[in-house]
């Protein structure tokens, strides 16, 4: 295989160049797509670190920010389920850590916001009044809450199925 083969690459060759502008694309990505930005230059950096776990005094060193505001973005982060605090057996030092199955994950966590998202509409319906401008503004998208978490569930349900197919290296 040749050096310009992804699959060749090893932690030993990495470019740290090329892998800390990759982070900060796909963090500029996952801003676009409505993540804020220190959180999301979090999550990145995690998920690009083979173990999956940093401390605070490795992110702030790695993406050159305040440990202030590692702690925010790690606040975000643990309330999005996107990321989960350990300790090391013995040590009081938090480390943060991301699964394989991140994003499987925080999607799972949204599950029970969407379907708090729902019942919070269909209380501001009766509220409104079903039969005002407002109230079917909102049956709309309590509708559609209601349709994209059985969707969800049912693809969720379906990515457990083909996971549990797969070779026991792919699985989380």
């Amino acid at each position: 295989m040749s050096s310009t083969d992804p699959s060749a690459t090893t932690p030993a060759t990495r470019d740290e160049r090329r892998v800390s502008r990759w982070i900060e694309e796909f963090a500029g990505f996952m801003v676009l797509s409505g993540i804020p930005r220190m959180p999301a230059r979090v999550m990145v950096c995690l998920m690009a670190d083979d173990r999956g776990e940093l401390t605070s005094a490795e992110l702030s060193e790695r993406l050159k920010i305040s440990p202030a505001a590692v702690s925010g973005a790690i606040r975000y982060l643990t309330t999005v389920h996107m990321v989960r605090r350990t300790r090391q057996p013995g040590s009081r030092r938090e480390i943060y850590k991301v699964d394989r199955d991140v994003i499987y994950q925080a999607s799972v966590g949204q599950l029970p916001l969407m379907t708090r998202w729902e019942e919070m509409l269909r209380d501001g319906i009766k509220t409104l009044g079903a039969e005002t401008e407002s109230g079917r503004r909102l049956a709309e998208s309590a509708e559609f809450i209601h349709f994209i978490t059985e969707e969800l569930d049912g693809l969720l349900e379906r990515w457990d199925a083909h996971r549990s197919r797969q070779s026991p290296t792919h699985r989380s």
